[in-house]
C-alpha cells in the first residue's frame, strides 16, 4: 500500500511538473521574444523591409505621377477618366496623374521589350516592329482593363447588399430614427456585409455634417458608385423627400423591388449555365466519351480487319 502511495504521489508530482512547465514559457521562448522585439531582431527586419516596400511603392507613385501630369494636359476626356476612377475606388486627387503615367511606361515598356527581343530571336525587323506595336497597345489597354474588373466587382458587391442595407433602414426610419440618423446607423452596419457600401454611406453622412444638402450628398453618392440600382434609390428617396410622402412606405417598396431584381438576375445566371456548359461538353467531355466507350470497338474491327486481309 505504501508502494502504491507513493508510486501514485510521483506520477502527480510530475505531471504537476510537465503541466507547470508547458503553462509557463520556456526560456527558449523567452529569449526569442526578446530577439524580436531587440533593434536588430525579427520583427524589427520585418519592419524595416515594409518600410522600404512602402519606400519603393511611394517612389513608382511618384514617377508615375510626373508622367501622368505631362499627359494629362492633352487629355479632353478627363471628368470621364476621373468618373471612371472614382467607380473602382479611386478618389485620391493623384489618381488620374498616376493612372495615366501607368498606362504610358507600360506601353513603352512593353513596345520596347518585344522591340529588342524579337530581334534576338532571329525573325525579321519587320516582326519585330509589329510585335512592338502589340505590345505598346496591350501595354495601354492592360490598366483600362484592370480597373474595369475593379469597377464591376465594387458595384456587383454594391448591387448584393443594397436591399439588405434598405431593409436596415425601414427597420430604421419605423423606430423612430430620422432619416440622417437612420444612415448613420445603417452605415456602421452594413460594413459586416459589404464594406465597399458602408464607406460610401458613411462618407455620405460625412458630406452631410460638412453642411452639403442631404440631397446633393445622396446625389454624389449615385455619382461615385455609378449603380443603376442605388441612383433609382436616391432619385426616390429625393421625390420623397420633396413631395413629403412616407419614407418608411417607399423604403419598403422599393426593398422588395430591388429583391425581385436580384432574384431575376439569379434566374438569368442560372439560365445561362446550359449555354456556358455546352462548350466544354462538346469539346471536353464528349471526345473523351467516344474515345472510352468507341475505341475498344475500334481496336477489335481493326483487328478484324487484319486478320481477314
Amino acid at each position: 500500500m505504501l508502494l502504491a502511495i507513493a508510486f501514485l504521489l510521483g506520477i502527480a508530482v510530475i505531471g504537476s511538473v510537465i503541466a507547470v512547465s508547458r503553462l509557463v514559457p520556456s526560456q527558449t521562448q523567452v529569449i526569442r521574444r526578446l530577439d524580436e522585439l531587440a533593434p536588430g531582431g525579427v520583427a524589427a527586419r520585418d519592419t524595416v523591409r515594409r518600410r522600404r516596400r512602402q519606400d519603393r511603392a511611394a517612389r513608382l507613385q511618384e514617377i508615375l505621377e510626373q508622367v501622368g501630369s505631362r499627359v494629362e494636359g492633352a487629355r479632353r476626356d478627363l471628368p470621364e477618366v476621373r468618373l471612371f476612377l472614382l467607380h473602382a475606388g479611386y478618389s485620391r486627387p493623384s489618381a488620374v496623374p498616376v493612372y495615366l503615367g501607368a498606362r504610358l511606361l507600360l506601353a513603352l515598356s512593353f513596345a520596347g521589350v518585344l522591340l529588342l527581343l524579337i530581334p534576338l530571336a532571329g525573325a525579321r525587323p519587320a516582326l519585330a516592329i509589329f510585335g512592338a506595336i502589340w505590345g505598346g497597345l496591350l501595354g495601354w489597354i492592360m490598366p483600362v482593363f484592370v480597373v474595369g474588373r475593379r469597377v464591376k466587382a465594387r458595384q456587383l458587391e454594391i448591387v448584393k447588399a443594397l436591399p439588405d442595407a434598405l431593409d436596415l433602414l425601414v427597420v430604421c426610419v419605423e423606430a423612430g430614427l430620422g432619416l440622417n440618423q437612420a444612415l448613420v446607423r445603417v452605415a456602421d452596419e452594413i460594413g459586416t456585409v459589404s464594406m465597399v457600401l458602408g464607406d460610401q454611406l458613411t462618407l455620405t453622412n460625412l458630406e452631410i455634417r460638412a453642411g452639403t444638402a442631404r440631397d446633393d450628398a445622396l446625389r454624389n453618392l449615385a455619382e461615385r458608385t455609378g449603380v443603376d440600382d442605388l441612383q433609382s434609390f436616391v432619385g426616390m428617396l429625393i421625390q420623397t423627400d420633396r413631395f413629403g410622402t412616407s419614407i418608411a412606405q417607399a423604403l419598403r417598396t422599393h426593398s422588395e423591388v430591388l429583391r425581385t431584381k436580384r432574384r431575376q438576375r439569379a434566374e438569368e445566371a442560372a439560365a445561362k449555365t446550359a449555354i456556358k456548359m455546352l462548350f466544354p461538353l462538346v469539346f471536353f467531355i464528349f471526345p473523351a466519351m467516344f474515345v472510352v466507350i468507341l475505341g475498344p470497338a475500334v481496336i477489335q474491327i481493326l483487328e478484324a480487319l487484319k486478320n481477314v486481309l
